[in-house]
């Protein structure tokens, strides 16, 4: 009878040799399976803080009290930015600590580098001349020193309400300019009052624009009085 043992043994030795060279095959093909970041690097905050109740300051001045659920700050995303994705309330303060505006929006951005405020969401502002602002978009330039918006925004005054697309104001709120009007007006605001000092309301086309009153100063008799206007 004839001895099959050397063929099964070689038979063997080539298949362990196919199963070799097939392991070292896909050994070469695999790829390492490693998942993608969640966010990149540069939209991942540096700080997050909660529950901000802070002093800002601006060159050793006090400029803004901040109030927020979290604050995120990110400084090597470009332009670098703080974000305030729960909501702001904000006030401004003047060089003497007093404070000028009250600020409120559902999310807010400022881009350090540009002095930029971006407000969004219900945005409300309020004035010292008690002035109320409203819009869903606030932008506030803190190098021009001015506010602007390009959608539709409703300002309320103790003399008048007004309405429009677009908003342009000094940082105070002032002194503003509407366009696109519609709202309502007192008689003495479309007239040319010179009896009495008023707010003087100048329309073309669809803008207006307010200044404040021009106030009358008492000075003593021997003294020439003068106009001092609103802050």
């Amino acid at each position: 009878m004839k001895d099959d043992h050397p063929h099964l043994s070689r038979l063997r030795l080539m298949l362990a040799a196919v199963m070799v060279a097939g392991f070292a095959v896909s050994c070469e093909e695999s790829k390492e399976h490693i998942a993608p970041a969640i966010h990149d690097r540069d939209s991942v905050s540096v700080m997050t803080s909660y529950g901000v109740n802070t002093l800002v300051s601006d060159s050793g001045v006090i400029k803004y009290r901040i109030v927020t659920e979290r604050w995120d700050v990110n400084q090597t995303r470009q332009p670098s930015r703080w974000t305030f994705i729960k909501g702001l309330f904000l006030e401004q303060f003047d060089e003497q600590f007093h404070v000028q505006l009250y600020v409120q929006a559902d999310t807010a951005w400022y881009y350090d580098q540009k002095k930029l405020w971006e407000l969004r969401g219900r945005v409300r502002v309020r004035n010292l001349e008690g002035l109320v602002f409203t819009s869903e978009e606030l932008f506030w330039d803190g190098y021009s020193h001015e506010l602007y918006s390009y959608q539709f925004s409703r300002l309320v005054t103790p003399e008048r309400t007004l309405q429009g697309t677009y908003f342009r104001s000094d940082e105070r709120m002032t002194r503003y300019t509407v366009s696109n009007s519609k709202g309502s007006f007192e008689k003495s605001d479309m007239e040319d009052n010179h009896a009495a000092p008023a707010d003087t309301a100048k329309q073309k086309g669809d803008s207006i624009s307010f200044t404040p009153p021009v106030r009358q100063v008492a000075r003593p008799r021997a003294a020439t009085s003068a106009n001092m206007s609103n802050p």
